[in-house]
Formats: C-alpha cells, structure tokens, sequence
C-alpha cells in the first residue's frame, strides 16, 4: 500500500520560511506527480504547488515567486521551499502523489502551518 508521510510543519513568525518534506513508500509506479495542497480555515483545499514526472512546476498564483517545489525521484520524496510566509498561508498542508498511467493518487494526512504577524 502507498503511504505518504509529510513533515516540516510548524509555527513561524511572518517573513520566515519553512521547509516541508513528503516522503513516499510502498507499490509505487515510476511515473507520478507529486504536489502540495492546503486548506486554511474556512476556505478550499487549494492546489499550492504541483511537479509533474518530467520535472515541470506550476504554483497558485498567491506563492509565486516565494515557494520552490522539488522532487527526489531516488528519495521519493517532495519538498515545498517556503519563504517569506505570511498569515494568509496558514492552513494545514497536504501532500499528494497521483500515478500517470492509472489515475490513482494517494495523500497524507496534512501537517499544520502556522504563519503568525
């Protein structure tokens, strides 16, 4: 079974960064995309940052230029750069791995982040 263990999340003071790690285990096919998801409170799930097989990234318009999404194929892990975090980015983080060929994605449990001002 795939599982999915997220880690990195915490409480930092706006401005500061955190780096959030997603490592993968179990019958996991080689061609997948990996991505960070969020939702805060009162709000959506919304897609953060995504990495597809080939390498390519794209990111929700509002962390643009402060987050860096990465991928360790040897690893298989994820990681989500943070930087320059701010209050509005606070929710609770979840990591997603979807397998190309069938359309099956796993996802973690979430870990928390929290930005205060």
């Amino acid at each position: 079974q795939v599982q999915l263990v997220e880690s990195g999340g915490g409480l930092v003071q706006a401005g500061g960064s955190l780096r959030l790690s997603c490592k993968a285990s179990g019958a996991i096919f080689s061609i997948y995309s990996m991505g960070w998801y969020r939702q805060a409170p009162g709000k959506q799930r919304e897609l953060v940052a995504r990495i597809t097989a080939a390498g390519t990234t794209n990111y929700a318009d509002s962390v643009k230029g402060r987050f860096t999404i990465s991928r360790d194929n040897a690893k298989i892990t994820v990681s989500l750069q943070m930087n320059s975090l701010k209050p509005e980015d606070t929710g609770v983080y979840y990591c997603n791995l979807k397998q190309d060929i069938s359309g099956r994605d796993y996802w973690g449990k979430g870990t928390l982040v929290t930005a205060s001002s």
